[in-house]
């Protein structure tokens, strides 16, 4: 009887717990070939703390200046909003930073938390550089059931236009 009793139980219960899942981390990829050598294109992304200096999403950036594990940076939004990221990984020999959310702001940027990857390596022709972007993220409402603004949807479309416009912004700025 008891055996019989949990079985039901679990038969009765297991609908529900299919369904409370949470959220499922979500990827970003974006690259990009610039008609400019490694260094230069390093020299313009390698500032933690200046990426709206060739970002077109981040109006503003202000950094503490390190280059290392535990850099902070601030950056504010074209729609006011401001993220706080902090680095998690920084080469200067292999031209590669990687950075995560610290304070998120899910009014500004629909994702709840997300790291990132910057880096740059020598193209296919000499002169060129291939600039990579990759991001791992969830939605800005981990809840069961996110509104459309927060959900994973609009956190793929968020990353995914910022990882572009970033690539695209730094090509434009270096290719002049």
């Amino acid at each position: 009887m008891k055996r019989s009793f949990v079985i039901l139980l679990g038969i009765l219960l297991f609908p529900l717990a299919a369904k409370a899942h949470g959220p499922t981390p979500q990827k970003g990829l974006e690259s990009i070939t610039i008609n400019a050598p490694v260094e230069k294109v390093w020299d313009a992304v390698k500032a933690f703390g200046a990426i709206a200096d060739w970002h077109p999403d981040v109006k503003e950036s202000t950094g503490d200046g390190k280059h290392e594990s535990g850099g902070i940076r601030t950056l504010t939004l074209h729609n006011g909003g401001q993220l706080t990221e902090e680095l998690d990984y920084y080469s200067d020999k292999d031209h590669e930073y990687s950075y995560r959310l610290k304070k998120e702001n899910v009014e500004a940027f629909p994702a709840s938390s997300y790291s990132m990857e910057i880096q740059v390596k020598p193209g296919e022709t000499e002169g060129t550089s291939i600039v990579t972007m990759k991001s791992r993220f969830y939605r800005g409402d981990t809840g069961n059931t996110p509104p459309e603004k927060l959900n994973d949807e609009a956190a793929v479309k968020a990353v995914t236009a910022f990882l572009k416009n970033g690539l695209d912004g730094l090509k434009s700025k270096l290719e002049k």
